[in-house]
């Protein structure tokens, strides 16, 4: 028997997807942002009791569980981190400071991009003081220029303990090609504050967190791994240590921004970082597959935040940020690219009267607490939500299949005091502004998202999931006149659900500064151990981190990626290499026409500039160990039509007449394969509602997703 736990905990919900076999159940509850543990524990619970058996004994022939936490999100919003310490190379303290060009709007939404003079730079996360710079220099070529002065760093050292610190990060100029210096100051605070003394702190160093070209992405990747480091380990080890006293005997894996996941034992803090959207694009992609779609986009609309992702046709079915940041600041790690906008269930709308009285909606969320006003826990705010529920579209007693009942006088109020009334209008007109503005946002968002990637949003299939995803999706994807749009089953807790379909990946990246092609005379790469070398190393460095048996370690799959440019030219192009190993001119060859064809794309074919060279800067080896999937279970056709699953109808305000219309309401868990539903139309799950507005249809399909397409 094979039984999986994979949970996702989200701003608003946490979300829990347990397979058992042939049999798959879920669940949802609001996020316990007080101790998220709490919500991860009840969630799990819930699932037992759908399997009808002990929650013991779940756990203990569970075979995995996969967490995609918020932990470190938490942790970067709320400040709450150790007292770090950075040693740097003397001359550069101010480095993390000074930053690039773009730190003041780093990581702000389009507005606050557009409005950057309002901005100040970040709090930063080590303050002035507790940055020393030790007499040290060693140059590009590894010579020596200074050597490492031992009795500087005693007195640096001691300074930055007098003044509190906890932690420390090193992080000097060129340690990611030579990192001696680094090493033997790591060795100098451990001999002077050894793990028997409670004095201990933990020494991160930026030739180990991150070995690549630019100083600033560099120290800034290694200060924010260091600055979570601490209080994800004790909270992810006390989860650990609560599940094993439960009966789950085996590691708890976290899942990373790069796609996979890992045990605790081998993941960085920092990889972390935005886990759950990724997952959810990861589940778009598997299910794509089954499809045979190559080109899919996936969104994500939850209580507070709309997430989008893209899988495209090729090799690299991800993209990667050319500039990816955490927070306010940028980083130098490989993660896969979400694009993330303050549109949710939970957003907060208002009446902007500075700008003559306009309707805004986010990106401010009234979260699980007090949440929206139809929540009846204090909120007063009027939200998505409960537009939503004046509207019809949602109904009060049957939210979360009726566990959660909302109070549709309190939305009402909110909608008519805070939107209504300032504009003079009626509570519905001013509930259809909300939601007309919110899928207009996520609309445009996504079309750019496409459209800037060189990509035509009419050739992507959409892939609606997140509590709020069905119940929108036919509003947002007006904008890019998607062809069809794929809802499943599992559709409010889909991100859980693609952590169920994660493989065992490592990501592990270095700086090789090569020339591959010289400019003009056109003469390639003659010395194939200076590739070569770098990738056994990476190989060397992903087998020790994989934790593997000799049989298990034969099953591992290599990739390898390739950040190039041609010379002179600063930005760098990212590639999957056609081969691991450059045995000879033919595999550079081959690796520069991949180059080649990747510009062409991206800038068009008279944008490359082969003349001056092909120039390798960066080399990523993705490690997977590939886990059994799920069998897809399909279904035969029982019919077209879905009179067995109607469950009534209601009055419900439709965008396209303005007034209230008779309409009919399906039972979700009643529908069958092959059944299709005309809209207008509402069909109710348990965890979500689905919306199909005139002019559309819904069709359950052999795999039992929901297939909308227009009439």
């Amino acid at each position: 028997m094979t039984t999986t736990i994979n949970i996702d905990i989200g701003g608003t919900f946490t979300d829990c997807y347990v397979t058992r076999d042939e049999r798959a159940v879920s669940s949802k509850v609001p996020t316990t942002r007080y101790n998220l543990s709490v919500g991860f524990n009840q969630v799990i619970a819930n699932c037992a009791k759908q399997l009808d058996i002990p929650l013991e004994d779940l756990l203990t022939e569970t075979d995995i569980i996969r967490y995609a936490t918020t932990l470190a999100m938490n942790a970067l919003i709320e400040r709450k981190g150790p007292k770090l310490a950075l040693i740097t190379t003397a001359g550069f303290e101010d480095t993390i400071y000074i930053g690039r060009g773009a730190q003041q709007h780093d990581g702000l939404p389009i507005e606050g991009k557009r409005a950057a003079a309002h901005y100040e730079r970040p709090v930063p996360l080590i303050e002035r003081d507790m940055v020393v710079g030790v007499r040290e220099r060693v140059a590009v070529d590894g010579s020596v220029i200074i050597p490492l002065d031992r009795n500087d760093v005693l007195d640096k050292l001691q300074q930055l303990v007098d003044r509190g610190a906890t932690g420390f990060v090193v992080s000097l100029m060129w340690a990611h090609l030579f990192p001696d210096h680094e090493r033997q100051i790591r060795a100098i605070i451990e001999e002077e504050y050894p793990d028997v003394y409670l004095g201990s702190h933990p020494v991160l160093l930026s030739s180990e967190v991150l070995p690549k070209q630019n100083e600033y992405q560099r120290t800034m990747t290694t200060i924010l791994d260091a600055y979570l480091h601490r209080a994800m380990a004790e909270e992810l080890t006390e989860l650990g240590n609560e599940l094993r006293d439960k009966g789950y005997p085996k590691s708890l894996y976290i899942v990373h921004h790069t796609g996979g996941c890992a045990p605790i034992t081998r993941t960085a803090s920092i990889k972390t970082y935005n886990g759950g959207p990724v997952g959810g694009l990861i589940g778009a992609h598997v299910v794509g597959k089954a499809y045979g779609y190559n080109n899919v986009v996936a969104t994500d609309m939850g209580g507070t935040s709309f997430d989008i992702g893209l899988a495209v046709e090729g090799d690299q079915p991800f993209s990667y940020p050319t500039t990816p940041i955490i927070d306010r600041w940028r980083v130098g790690l490989s993660m896969i690219e979400t694009k993330s906008i303050g549109a949710g269930g939970g957003s907060i709308a208002k009446v902007n009267q500075v700008l003559g009285g306009i309707v805004e909606v986010g990106p401010q969320s009234a979260g699980s607490m007090p949440g929206p006003a139809c929540f009846d826990r204090g909120g007063e705010e009027p939200t998505v939500t409960d537009a939503d529920v004046v509207l019809g579209y949602i109904n009060p007693s049957y939210f979360l299949g009726g566990k959660l009942r909302l109070n549709k006088e309190k939305a009402v109020t909110a909608v008519r005091e805070k939107i209504a009334k300032p504009l003079d209008i009626s509570v519905e007109e001013a509930a259809l502004a909300i939601r007309r503005i919110v899928d207009a946002s996520m609309g445009g968002e996504i079309f750019r998202e496409v459209n800037m990637k060189g990509y035509d949003p009419r050739d992507f299939v959409l892939f609606a999931f997140g509590g709020a995803g069905p119940t929108h999706c036919c509003g947002y994807a007006t904008f890019t006149e998607s062809p069809r749009i794929i809802t499943c089953p599992q559709a409010s807790v889909f991100s859980a659900y693609g952590v169920s379909t994660m493989n065992f990946v490592n990501v592990h990246e270095e700086t090789n500064s090569l020339v591959l092609l010289q400019p003009l005379s056109g003469v390639y790469l003659a010395d194939y151990d200076k590739f070569n070398a770098v990738v056994r190393a990476l190989q060397q460095r992903a087998v020790r981190d994989m934790e593997l048996g000799e049989a298990e370690a034969s099953r591992l799959h290599f990739r390898l990626e390739l950040d190039l440019r041609y010379g002179t030219q600063p930005n760098l192009t990212r590639i999957p290499s056609p081969s691991l190993f450059v045995q000879s001119e033919d595999d550079l060859k081959a690796i520069c026409a991949a180059f080649e064809r990747e510009y062409s794309r991206l800038y068009s074919k008279g944008a490359t500039y082969p003349q001056g060279g092909v120039e390798l800067f960066n080399m990523i080896l993705w490690t997977t160990l590939a886990v059994p999937q799920r069998p897809v279970q399909t279904r035969e056709p029982n019919g077209t039509l879905a009179v067995g699953a109607m469950r009534g109808s209601r009055e419900i305000f439709w965008d396209d007449s303005g007034y209230p219309r008779m309409t009919k309401v399906f039972d979700y868990t009643a529908l069958q394969c092959g059944n299709i539903v005309e809209g207008p139309a509402v069909i109710e799950a348990p965890d979500t509602t689905y919306v199909v507005p005139n002019g559309y249809k819904y069709t359950v399909d052999r795999f039992l997703n929901g297939i909308i397409e227009s009439v």
